[in-house]
């Protein structure tokens, strides 16, 4: 089993205990695999991200534009890739991502009026996939955890203090039009949207994570026996 998995979601979704989990099964079941994340932290290519996340080329998001931080973001998974997982992708290792290109597809499509959503996606495509020549995703899973649920799993992860929290994190609007972004996204793209909650609730760890594996096995063993 070989190509590039892809984990989304907003903030609060869940995706690092999904993408932890889903590793470990992988692994307990004998398949090659490899996780990255993104924005890569530890990695000077993440400046520029964590800038803009910290507050310092503005007090909220639309301080920057959709296409500025879009390159700040590419910037780091095309280091990422080339110093981190080129070559175990072309070796025919599963990869799995928490976020990718995906991401600028959520968060900064978000920002663009909806007539210019189709318009924003070609370009972002063209620039990540085309011209810095990184990888196209086999399957896209977004984890949809409404924000009015996220915003209490966020509350609970920093122990109530909201000063923890990024520039995206905190502004319950814009993650409200990022989730308009991500199913829109999803219903042109195909990608696979997995339910997180029910009537308000989050749904057990194991029931999401069971939704994904399904997914995942489905997805890739159609697209092998083709």
């Amino acid at each position: 089993m070989k190509g590039l998995l892809v984990l989304e979601g907003l903030d609060g979704s869940g995706k690092s205990t999904q993408f932890d989990r889903l590793l470990q099964r992988l692994h307990l079941e004998g398949h090659t695999s490899k996780g990255i994340s993104f924005p890569d932290y530890e990695e000077e290519s993440s400046s520029l991200v964590r800038m803009y996340l910290n507050g310092e080329f503005g007090a909220d998001a639309d301080s920057v534009n959709a296409y500025a931080a879009s390159s700040f973001y590419a910037v780091d998974r095309y280091a990422s890739y080339k110093k981190h997982w080129q070559a175990d992708y072309e070796a025919g290792t599963l990869i799995v991502a928490a976020r990718y290109v995906t991401s600028n597809a959520i968060y900064q499509m978000a920002k663009l009026q909806k007539e210019r959503w189709e318009e924003y996606l070609s370009w972002l495509f063209d620039y990540e996939y085309n011209r810095l020549q990184l990888p196209k995703p086999d399957c896209v899973l977004f984890l949809d955890m409404p924000p009015q649920v996220s915003q209490r799993l966020l509350s609970k992860r920093y122990g109530g203090d909201e000063s923890r929290r990024d520039l995206h994190e905190r502004d319950e609007a814009y993650l409200l039009r990022c989730r308009e972004a991500a199913l829109f996204a999803a219903d042109l793209l195909g990608w696979a949207v997995i339910p997180c909650a029910r009537q308000g609730q989050p749904l057990p760890v194991e029931t999401i994570h069971e939704a994904i594996y399904q997914v995942f096995r489905d997805q890739f063993e159609l697209r092998e026996s083709n």
